[in-house]
Formats: structure tokens, C-alpha cells, sequence
């Protein structure tokens, strides 16, 4: 990106990313993160509920999402219980919640998009 006339990069993390969507993107890219922050911003969850609404992600990927969602610092992971079968619950951190009103906007426009190139159906 250029600010002040000059070729500038975020450093953030060891990382280089080259503009401000690039470093959104790092934290929501790929298919799944997103969704996962937008069932969590209603409240905490369990495991099981999230693969429960997202029935096409292997539980491997979801642990695998949930796993990098945690390192970033989007989401919390708390274990109930000191003997299995422990209870684990996710819940946005107070970073992941900041990152709501973005995700909102990213669904508006989604939701446009498709009401104007698609139809919305049913899944059983």
C-alpha cells in the first residue's frame, strides 16, 4: 500500500500484510471462520452445537477452526469439569466481539448479492 508516497506493509505477528483487508482477511479467510464467529456471537457454545449447524464441516476442520480462532484471540475455550467427560465451551473473546459489526456487514452484503443472483431453498 502507499501512505505518503512511500510503499508501506502491516508487520504484525512476524507476518507482512500489505493492506488493512489483507490482515481482516488472515483472521476470517477460508470457509469456515466466519461462520463459526457469526453462531458465536449470540453466545457460548459447545462442540457438538456448532458442527450441528454447519453439518458440512468435518469435525477434524471445526477443531482444526476452532484451534487457529483461539490462537488468534477471537474466541475463548473454556473446560468445564476436571475428569472426562469435561464440558468445553467457545465464546467470541472481547476482540472476536469487536469483529461482529464487520461480520454484519460482510452478511448484508452476501445476502443482497445472492437474493439478486440466486434463490433461497430449503435444506433437509
Amino acid at each position: 500500500m502507499i501512505v505518503d508516497g512511500n510503499q508501506k506493509a502491516y508487520e504484525l505477528e512476524g507476518k507482512i500484510f500489505h493492506c488493512g483487508t489483507n490482515v481482516t482477511l488472515h483472521f476470517i479467510g477460508g470457509k469456515w471462520k466466519s461462520v463459526i464467529l457469526w453462531y458465536l456471537r449470540n453466545g457460548e457454545m459447545r462442540f457438538s452445537e456448532l458442527k450441528r449447524l454447519m453439518p458440512d464441516i468435518t469435525e477434524k476442520m471445526l477443531s482444526i477452526q476452532l484451534k487457529a480462532l483461539n490462537e488468534d484471540g477471537l474466541i475463548e475455550r473454556q473446560v468445564y469439569g476436571i475428569k472426562p467427560p469435561n464440558r468445553v465451551e467457545y465464546s467470541l473473546s472481547d476482540f472476536g466481539t469487536s469483529f461482529i459489526p464487520v461480520i454484519k456487514k460482510i452478511t448484508e452484503w452476501g445476502i443482497q448479492y445472492a437474493e439478486s443472483k440466486g434463490r433461497l431453498i430449503e435444506i433437509s
